[in-house]
């Protein structure tokens, strides 16, 4: 819904990153993706390069016949390396992605696994904002804590630290999450289950469900933030 707003704003285009293995960012946004980072091979970079392309030119070309291009957005998915191997290789991939495409974008939104590997491994480099998203439970706003620690010793400045309720229903656990109010609460939204249960894509549920009103509202502090930021 972030995404959708943004592209609502005029604010195109935006690179969609699904940095999380388990790729299902495609799904929110209605589009189908082919192929992934993870499912490149390491040898097609380094011995199957065509005859008279330089290796720099070939990882271009591989990112672009895996980006899935919509309207307003393009999509890039890290997903999972085939078989049992390791994910150095789609993680370096990933890295190397974002500095090649990255500044042809007016934003880059990137939906992480619920951890902070990819910003100590400095795979999607220093976000402008990093946005840490929480039910009101106990549990949630525990791992909000520990994820802003972890985040500020790695460098991040706590002003670019924000926190987001979602699922709000009628209040939050009293737990210690730090001295800042959420820069969003967004409440519980029967349309967004509906669209979950359907199978369809969460970020087109009608425009006046209060889940996408309040995203639509948060999209417009961000882009204030940004800009402060810039």
């Amino acid at each position: 819904m972030l995404i959708r707003s943004f592209i609502e704003a005029g604010t195109i285009p935006v690179l969609a990153v699904d940095a999380d293995p388990n790729a299902n960012l495609h799904e929110a946004l209605g589009v189908v993706i082919h192929e992934t980072l993870g499912s490149m091979r390491e040898e097609a970079f380094t011995r199957n390069i065509p005859a008279g392309m330089s290796r720099h030119d070939y990882i271009r070309l591989r990112f672009r016949q895996a980006l899935v291009e919509a309207d307003g957005f393009d999509l890039i998915a890290m997903g999972r390396p085939e078989g049992s191997g390791c994910y150095c290789f789609a993680n370096d991939l990933l890295a190397e992605c974002m500095q090649e495409l990255g500044r042809e974008y007016r934003y880059i939104v990137i939906d992480t696994e619920a951890g902070m590997e990819h910003i100590s491994r400095g795979t999607i480099g220093k976000p402008d904002i990093l946005l840490i998203v929480s039910d009101p439970g106990a549990r949630g706003l525990r791992t909000v804590w520990r994820i802003r620690e972890i985040a500020t010793s790695l460098g991040l400045e706590p002003e670019r630290i924000r926190r987001i309720i979602n699922r709000y229903k009628s209040g939050t656990a009293l737990v210690d999450t730090g001295p800042d109010t959420p820069i969003a609460i967004i409440p519980e939204d029967p349309a967004v289950e509906a669209a979950d249960l359907a199978a369809m894509p969460v970020s087109q549920i009608p425009e006046n469900s209060p889940a996408r009103v309040a995203v639509r509202d948060l999209a417009k502090r961000l882009a204030g933030m940004v800009i402060r930021h810039n």
